[in-house]
């Protein structure tokens, strides 16, 4: 009986000794294996191609415009021999400009026609080596006097840029990039549109240039 009585309480050490922990190192062990095997997800390739030719330039540029509105845009800017030319009539209101080949990164635009004789006064002024200061000071003096016709109040322009230079052909989407919305309301203020004359937050719209002829809503892209 004593006997019966030791090995008993022996038999009730060892179990009681046998270390908790080997389950959950098993249990461990076990999910790392199965970790280890499980299939690391593909990454998705991208079907993308230089913007090297005039019809990619076309292309990517009405991407800039909305999307019920490109089937009939103007597109106008640099083709790839270096001319600005119209790379193709449009009968609708916008004009779209195309990405310049011979610089690095994309940067398209679309905007609306009134906005025309402001936009082709500033490539003018630009061509005649005025700088980004000059060039202001000059339209601001003519949109003042009444040379420089400013558009529609509330015309728009769309901006599609990015850091690549490369897109996918099958939708015509620019690796990357993203938009950028301006809505020119000249000598428009903080004041009289109750706008900050700053960003607040991410897609939030505030005036920029305010009180001068180049008063605009930006409405600037949310940072991911």
């Amino acid at each position: 009986m004593k006997l019966h009585f030791v090995v008993l309480l022996l038999f009730t050490l060892l179990i009681s000794c046998s270390p908790t922990s080997n389950t959950e190192e098993n249990s461990i062990s076990v999910a790392v294996e199965a970790d280890d095997s499980a299939t690391e997800p593909v990454p998705e390739e991208k079907n993308t191609v230089a913007i090297d030719s005039d019809e990619a330039l076309i292309a990517t540029a009405l991407m800039a415009a909305p999307e019920a509105s490109r089937a009939d845009c103007k597109v106008i800017g640099y083709n790839m021999a270096g001319e600005f030319v119209t790379l193709r009539e449009g009968t609708n209101e916008f004009i779209c400009l195309a990405d310049d080949p011979k610089k690095e990164g994309f940067s398209a635009a679309c905007y609306h026609k009134s906005l025309d004789p402001f936009m082709a006064r500033g490539r003018e002024l630009k061509a005649e080596g005025k700088n980004h200061n000059e060039i202001f000071d000059i339209r601001e003096k003519e949109a003042k006097a009444g040379t420089l016709d400013m558009g529609k109040t509330g015309a728009t322009l769309h901006i599609y840029y990015g850091k690549e230079s490369t897109y996918d052909p099958e939708t015509n989407l620019v690796d990357g990039a993203k938009y950028r919305y301006v809505v020119y309301m000249p000598f428009a203020t903080a004041a009289s549109t109750g706008l900050p004359e700053s960003p607040i937050a991410p897609n939030h719209p505030w005036i920029m240039n305010p009180g001068t002829h180049r008063a605009h809503i930006m409405i600037s892209p949310i940072n991911e």
